[in-house]
């Protein structure tokens, strides 16, 4: 008589998350720039993609293009610009991401000899202030 064996595994225990109040509770304000939206507020720093126009390490840039601003007890949202608002930060780094390679490849044909790369310019930026 064969006896069979039966296997039970035990569920893995659930893994607790700690849930955090966001850091900075103040003002804070969506801004856009090279087509993507960011949400900001002073102190923060960010990498932003190349802004056009000649930039040196230390230049105050002006955002004039806010969606949004709050404070948390007050938020107003711009139609599609805020108006009268702007934020300013100070440019901190110009520099450039990690390479990405580019490989494309056919199947069956033995054909895979296009690759490139390509370097992403960035600027990083500290937000001095929201107005």
């Amino acid at each position: 008589m064969a006896t069979e064996k039966t296997i039970v595994k035990k569920a893995p225990k659930a893994k607790k998350v700690e849930m955090k109040a966001p850091e900075n509770t103040g003002s804070f304000a969506i801004i856009m720039t090279g087509g993507k939206q960011y949400r900001v507020s002073e102190g923060t720093t960010l990498k932003i993609e190349k802004i056009a126009g000649e930039h040196k390490v230390g230049d105050k840039l002006t955002f004039d293009q806010v969606l949004m601003t709050g404070n948390g007890a007050e938020t107003v949202l711009g139609n599609p610009t805020v108006k009268g608002a702007s934020v300013t930060g100070e440019l901190m780094e110009i520099g450039r991401n990690a390479k990405v390679i580019i490989y494309k490849y056919k199947n069956k044909s033995r054909s895979g000899t296009s690759r490139k790369g390509h370097r992403q310019p960035h600027f990083k930026v500290k937000i001095s202030s929201i107005k």
